[in-house]
């Protein structure tokens, strides 16, 4: 009697081919070292993204018969002449709008009190409960205590040790990452196509083709929508006459990268002030156009052209990775949970398509 084979289920048959408990394992590995390191990672990271940013600039000096140590000295001195002044206004500028806003929140919570105080009173004939004068004391006294507690989280931030010592660290290792990047980035990548398996090298390949479309499609796109929103809000609100409308705007623009919030946030803390500081509705009218021609333009022009599809991510996905990131690893996740996401989604559409390629 004939004993009969039984055929392997597709998981069986995914799990042996692709060697998927190796790569498995190496990443549950990676990821623990990532968050036992994680104090000390922020020069590095940075280092890198900055090393792969420009990467392509130093191949293009290279097909100009142009060594890739000079190529990577003339990048990394463009570079510098590129970040450093840009950094040093970016500061100089948030330095003098955070002088105007430490001196002038006692004024502006009064003005904004004083503003809504027909509004509650409005509400009180409906909802007798409701007294103004309790209303009023409630957001003054949180008012105050948010920025009391603002105030010393920066004051903890400018006198920590650790603090000091990241900072430094940014700006002395960070550098020397990013140049060493650069000049060896095609030993990198040579390296490590030498430890793929053979069997898998192609595909392997044709993964990290798609993760690197993806990453250069979120980190240089995404990174050129925020300085444009960010430089676009801020002398928008500028011209509009806001006193603190660069700051807004640049934050604005900063964290344009997170589905919705950025645009909402700044929108909110425009329309806050302008009713603080001016009478009437016409500069909160006028704040309103800036940020619904910012919308229009990041909608239809900034994002499409800049990023387009290339990332793939559903906007859930990505508020959902940088919370995760941001109470995992702090700035350092906040930094990498898109590129991460990105990557872990590629990862998934390659294992299904591999899944139902044995299920058929």
């Amino acid at each position: 009697m004939t004993e009969t084979k039984k055929t392997p289920n597709a998981f069986a048959n995914l799990w042996r081919d692709s060697n998927f408990f190796v790569w498995l394992v190496l990443f549950l590995l990676f990821c623990c070292a990532v968050y036992v390191l994680r104090t000390i990672l922020l020069p590095f990271v940075l280092g890198i993204i900055l090393g792969y940013l420009f990467d392509p600039l130093v191949v293009r000096l290279e097909k100009l018969k142009i060594s890739r140590t000079w190529a990577t000295i003339l990048v990394f001195l463009l570079m510098l002449l590129m970040i450093v002044p840009t950094l040093f206004i970016i500061f100089y500028a948030i330095s003098c709008q955070l002088s105007i806003f430490i001196s002038a929140v006692p004024n502006y919570i009064s003005a904004f009190s004083q503003k809504i105080e027909p509004f509650l009173e409005y509400l009180e004939t409906y909802f007798p409960s409701l007294k103004p004068e309790n209303l009023r004391a409630a957001f003054s006294q949180n008012a105050t205590q948010t920025f009391q507690v603002i105030g010393k989280l920066t004051e903890s931030l400018l006198h920590n040790g650790m603090a000091v010592f990241n900072i430094l660290s940014l700006l002395l290792i960070t550098p020397v990452v990013a140049f060493y990047m650069l000049r060896d980035w095609d030993i990198f990548v040579q390296k490590i196509e030498s430890l793929l398996p053979r069997k898998s090298k192609k595909e392997i390949k044709d993964l990290f083709r798609q993760i690197d479309l993806a990453l250069s499609g979120f980190i240089r796109g995404q990174l050129s929508v925020c300085v444009i929103l960010g430089t676009y809000y801020a002398l928008g609100l500028k011209i509009v006459g806001l006193d603190l409308g660069a700051l807004i705007g640049f934050i604005a623009g900063l964290i344009s990268f997170i589905p919705y919030v950025g645009s909402i946030t700044g929108f909110v803390l425009a329309i806050m002030l302008a009713f603080s500081q001016f009478e009437g509705w016409t500069h909160a009218l006028a704040v309103v156009v800036v940020f619904i021609i910012g919308q229009f333009l990041e909608g239809n022009f900034l994002t499409p052209k800049l990023v387009g599809d290339k990332v793939g991510l559903h906007p859930v996905w990505v508020m959902f990775s940088l919370l995760a990131g941001g109470v995992l690893l702090g700035f350092l996740g906040l930094m990498i949970a898109v590129p991460l996401a990105a990557v872990i989604t590629i990862l998934l559409r390659a294992f299904i398509k591999k899944y139902k390629k044995y299920n058929i």
